[in-house]
């Protein structure tokens, strides 16, 4: 069945069922179409290859989202304790030393926290939650990082969730004359 879609695809005079019975034409057009075959089948296993270097690659996405869930709660955990830290020292060497082997397994594993903070916004990277005006900082700025991005390898897993400076608002009273 195979062959018949090939044969109905071929010009009917390059395989020589046309007026021109000429050997040479016919090889031409034999020696083409083998080689637009076998550029296809090239093509189809470049791209076999690439889909299983991606999915080797990029295997580990749903699991590495699911774990930065702990490392958010780890910082929380850090940053409601930082004023009481003569009640907890032992806590809070605990966390943080958690929080770094937890880092240090998601940077082997090829995911890397997104540097946002004072970072022009970027909404490939960023995800505004908020707008201030009550910064020092150029407008379009990220001002403030409430929850870090992630990227794995070269692809984003989680943008990060900013507050970004606004830009100063006009006045829209008439100017006075």
């Amino acid at each position: 069945m195979a062959e018949n879609t090939m044969d109905n695809d071929a010009d009917p005079s390059a395989t020589g069922n046309g007026n021109n019975n000429d050997p040479a034409s016919e090889i031409a057009a034999l020696r083409e179409r083998l080689m637009r075959a076998l550029a296809e089948t090239e093509n189809t296993r470049r791209q076999g290859e690439r889909r299983a270097q991606d999915a080797q690659q990029y295997a580990i996405t749903n699991f590495a989202r699911e774990l930065l869930q702990v490392v958010d709660n780890l910082r929380r955990a850090l940053g409601a304790v930082e004023g009481d830290a003569g009640k907890a020292d032992g806590l809070i060497a605990g966390v943080a030393a958690t929080d770094r082997v937890l880092t240090q397994i998601l940077n082997r594993f090829g995911v890397k926290e997104v540097n946002a903070l004072n970072q022009p916004f970027d909404p490939g990277k960023h995800e505004a939650v908020m707008e201030t005006d009550q910064t020092e900082q150029p407008p379009g700025s990220v001002v403030q990082v409430l929850e870090n991005g992630y990227t794995l390898h070269d692809r984003l897993l989680r943008p990060a969730r900013v507050v970004v400076a606004k830009s100063p608002q006009k006045s829209w009273q008439p100017a006075e004359q």
